[in-house]
Formats: structure tokens, sequence, C-alpha cells
């Protein structure tokens, strides 16, 4: 045979200073440099929505942590409270104490008349507003026949108002001299000056914008049939506009569609519905002190930028709102009712105690089932059990549950324990038991995976010293897991307490006035209350709904905080 000799490989040659290896490392170092600028702009815009989202609750949620309240004087006359004389406290609870804080504001705000004026002046105190007085009565009723300083509870749509979210109220003192016609009823103010010849040119180019509005829509309805009803309606209504515009000393017509436009005279409050240059007329919301003549600065102009027909609070309500405001009458607190009264159909005595206390209930079933079932099952698959395909079933579901959607699990709670079982619907024992289904996955798999973070070594000591299996497990390597296993419960604990979608197939998703006494009393949880209330149409209740996401938001920081400290302080580096 002729023995073949093989030319040796040579490596190639690499000159790492030529220029296509300078151009290849440029590239290179350039893509890092692309990759890290993504990744920060990706960090930072996601810094950006938390941010953005957490002060649009924080900025809506603030208004809910206080209230107004009137502090007025109440006699607590025996004929209404106690008419009996016997002061028996079921009698004291049941009377009419509301009666006793209209008569109060009604001295308060005196010249309110018509009954329809007086509804409205009622409608600024909450329903709730005689709570107060009558825990006073009930704690000490000696104070029956005296006369006693007492907060009223003020409606939502008068704190709304109050805390300037329903319109901007501007007042410009006037400069001429005015004389008002009367003092309550129709008057007519006249002015030396042209105080509202401002709002009558804005008024007036209102009027030109409707003419124009009108125009383009009659060329549309003209192009289609020129012989329309409706463009002869629209030809008059133009006619009709134009001929007033050009009338520069016309009076202009305001309606509730309109700004109101006021003026405060002589300790009252008149609201126009006509201005010219230098007069208006208007009818008094409240009352006139007299019809002498107001000197300059003496008297203003009144705007509230919003009009009637768009707020809840009319003008009536807010003239009484700002004089009470004015006499010093009105007080700013914390809202203490948020933190200790059940949910309300008003929003004003709504609170989230029963459901804080709805999910505390669930908690505390959710905990102690699922930690004990949780750990045991991680303690024998991960020690105990057989290597095998069944084993290998179990943790594959077990894994799969973890990721399961959570209104499965309401459905099955639905299915098993109040359809089967016969279970309490609304009650904190069923969503416990729901929830702990929900973290059983978790909790086994954080405790599998603390018991593995364990060295070997130790349990092969404990063993090699004589101890049994299960000793090795259960006195040396489940005590050494057990910061993780903790870190791993808490978090599923969060986990649970911020699911609303198992509840809803449970029934906790309702309103519950009363705050739950035990595990079976009907009862919500805190972000099925908040659901309920972002659904409701009042406005206070977007800041209740903000103010109790800035609570949820809270107990799951303390609860992760919690996490993270318990892993930091008994942490353990091998």
């Amino acid at each position: 045979m002729t023995d073949i000799t093989a030319t040796p490989m040579l490596p190639k040659r690499v000159r790492f200073d030529s220029e296509e290896m300078v151009a290849r490392v440029k590239r290179r170092y350039r893509s890092e440099r692309l990759f890290k600028s993504l990744g920060g702009a990706a960090l930072l815009l996601t810094a950006v929505f938390v941010v953005t989202v957490l002060l649009d609750i924080i900025y809506k949620g603030l208004p809910a942590f206080t209230q107004h309240h009137l502090v007025l004087d109440v006699p607590v006359r025996a004929d209404v409270i106690d008419p009996k004389g016997t002061k028996n406290p079921e009698d004291l609870r049941s009377a009419d104490y509301f009666a006793l804080m209209r008569d109060a504001l009604a001295t308060a705000v005196p010249g309110i008349e018509g009954r329809v004026e007086k509804k409205r002046l009622n409608g600024i105190l909450s329903s709730g507003a005689g709570n107060e007085l009558r825990d006073r009565v009930l704690a000490d009723p000696s104070i029956i026949g005296t006369t006693v300083k007492v907060p009223l509870l003020l409606s939502d749509d008068s704190d709304i108002y109050l805390k300037g979210k329903q319109t901007r109220v501007t007042e410009i003192p006037a400069r001429g001299t005015a004389v008002p016609s009367a003092t309550k009823g129709e008057i007519t103010i006249t002015s030396s000056g042209t105080e509202f010849a401002d709002d009558v040119a804005v008024l007036k180019k209102a009027i030109v914008n409707r003419i124009a509005e009108l125009k383009s829509r009659l060329t549309i309805v003209e192009t289609r049939d020129p012989q329309a009803a409706e463009a002869t309606s629209l030809k008059d209504e133009i006619a009709a506009l134009e001929a007033h515009s050009s009338q520069p000393a016309s009076a202009e017509t305001l309606d509730s569609k309109m700004p109101s436009l006021l003026v405060a005279i002589n300790g009252g409050l008149v609201k126009l519905s006509s201005i010219s240059d230098s007069s208006a007329t208007g009818t008094a919301l409240l009352p006139l002190q007299s019809t002498n003549e107001a000197a300059p600065g003496k008297w203003s102009v009144v705007t509230y930028d919003k009009p009637e027909s768009n707020r809840k609070t009319g003008d009536l309500e807010a003239a009484v709102l700002e004089k009470l405001r004015a006499d010093g009458k009105v007080e700013n607190k914390f809202n203490t009712i948020f933190f200790t009264h059940g949910d309300s159909r008003d929003a004003e005595l709504a609170g989230i105690l029963g459901s804080l206390v709805g999910s505390v209930l669930m908690l505390i079933v959710t905990i102690a089932l699922a930690l004990p079932f949780g750990v045991l099952a991680a303690v024998y698959l991960e020690e105990f059990a057989p290597k095998n395909k069944f084993t290998n079933l179990i943790e594959i579901n077990i894994n799969n549950l973890a990721a399961v959607p959570s209104i499965v699990f309401g459905l099955l709670g639905l299915a098993v324990f109040l359809n089967f079982f016969g279970l309490p619907r609304s009650a904190p024992l069923v969503g416990g038991l729901v929830l702990a289904l929900l973290v059983l996955p978790t909790i086994i798999i954080a405790a599998r995976a603390s018991m593995r973070a364990v060295p070997p070594s130790i349990k092969e000591a404990a063993l090699g010293v004589g101890a049994s299996h299960q000793q090795a497990i259960f006195h040396h390597v489940l005590p050494l897991a057990t910061p993780g296993i903790m870190t791993g419960t808490i978090i599923g604990m969060a986990h649970a307490l911020g699911e609303t979608a198992p509840l809803l197939m449970i029934g906790m998703l309702a309103f519950i006035v009363d705050v739950p006494q035990g595990f079976t009393d009907p009862a919500t949880a805190l972000p099925a209350q908040i659901y309920i209330w972002s659904d409701l149409p009042e406005q206070a209740f977007e800041a209740k709904t903000a103010a109790a996401i800035m609570v949820l938001l809270g107990v799951l920081l303390l609860m992760n905080g919690l996490a993270i400290w318990l892993r930091s302080k008994f942490e353990r580096r091998w």
C-alpha cells in the first residue's frame, strides 16, 4: 500500500487590525449600544405608564379621604326627639333627627320660600346628616332640650361642588353704582356703568356662531329638498336671529344651557335671565336685605362657568353653599366614614369596612387551608413520592393549574361548594375555599423550589447521625426552607386578595350593607367593591373607587414588602 501523507491544515491567520475586522467590531458595538438603548427606552416607557396610572389614581382618589360638613347650632327639641318624655333608647334611636337638621339649616339660610326651593335647600344635606346628633343623644340623653353645635354631613353632590369639581366660580367686583328694584322675586338691577357689556358681547358672538351653524345646515337641507318644511323653519330662525343681532342695544336672554350669571348685591344673590349693557333682570335666589343703592365695589357679578343643566348642583344650592362657606359654617375634615362604614347607595355614606372585613375573613380561610395542604403536598412530591408516570402527571397538572384563568376556579366553586355541598352564597367561607384552590399550586411550586435550594449535605448529615428520612426532612430541611415557603405564600395571598373573577361566580359581587360578623355571613371583597363602585353613575363614586384602589394597592405593597423582608432577613447563602 502507498502511504498517503496528509497536508496539515494550518489555521487561517486573522489580522485584527484589518479594515474588515475593525468594521465588524464597530458593528458589534453599535448593535450592543442599540440593544441597550432599546432596553432603557422600554424601561423608561414602562415607568412612565406606571407613574401616570398611579398619579391618575391618586389625583382622583385623594378627594374621597375628606368630607365637608355644615357646623350649625341645632336645638334638640324634646317634642321631636322624645315626645313621650321616657328617654327610651329605642324611641330615641328611631326619632326624626333629620327634621331638626332641616330646621337648623332654614335658620342659617333664611328667606328661602316655596316648596320646590325648600326641597332643593334640604337636598344639600345627606340623608345621614342626623346620625351624629343621634349618637350624641343616645350617649347622653341629658342634652335633649338644649342647643348643641353639630357637624351635619353634606350630600355627595354638595361635597363635590365644595371641592371645586363641578364648576369654576368667578366673582368680579363692579365699578358702577347699582340699584335693585326689589328684595325678592323678580328683580331688575340698573347700573350706572356698563358692567354687563362684556357678557352681552359674548352672547352676541354666540348668536353669530349659531347663525353660521344654521346656514350650513340649511344648505344641506336645501340640497336634498328645497321645499322641505325643515328648510322653512331654519330660514325663519335665521331671520329672527339676524334681526336680533343687528340691534346693538337689545337685551340678551340667558337660559340653562349658558354659563350662569348672577349678581351679589345687598346681602342677596340674583340669578340673571336677561341682560343689556347697563341693566339686568333676574330672580332672587337669596333675598336682598334692602333696595338701597350699592356703591362701586360693594356689589359684584358672579359667573358659574359650567351651565346649570350640566351640573348636579343647581344655582340655588351653589348659592347657599357659597353663603355658608363665607359665613365660616363649612368644615372639611378627614372622612372617617370611608373606613368605618359598609356600602351604601348614598356615596357620602359608603365605606370599605364591610369589604375589608370580607377580604380578611376570606384570606383567613385561604391561608388556613392552602398553607398546610400546599406544604405537605410539596414535601411528599419532593421527598417521598416515587418517581413514576403518575407522579410526573401530578407535577405537570400542578404546573398547569398555576396558569389556569381564575374564573375557572370560580366555576368550580359554583358547581362544587354551592350547588353540590349547598354552602351559603356570598359567604367568605366559600370565597376562601375557592381562593385556596387558586393559590394552592403557587404555594406547592414555591415550597418545592425552597426545599431544592437547601443543600443536600444537610439532609445527608442528618441521615448519617441516625435520623430517619422523615426526621431529616421535618427537623432540618423544612425549617431551612421556611423563608422561601413564607415568601411564596405571602405572594400567593396577595394574588388572592386582588382576584375578582372567581368571586363573581359565587355571588360575592353583591350590594352588601352590613359588615360581616362571621365566615358564613353575606359579604363582599375589596376588589369586588371596587368593581361595583366603578359601574355606578354618581360622580362621587369615581373618587371612592380610586380611593379604594389606593387602599388595595397599599395592602398589596405591604404584603409584597413583607415577603421581601422575610426573604432578606432569613435567607441563607450556601
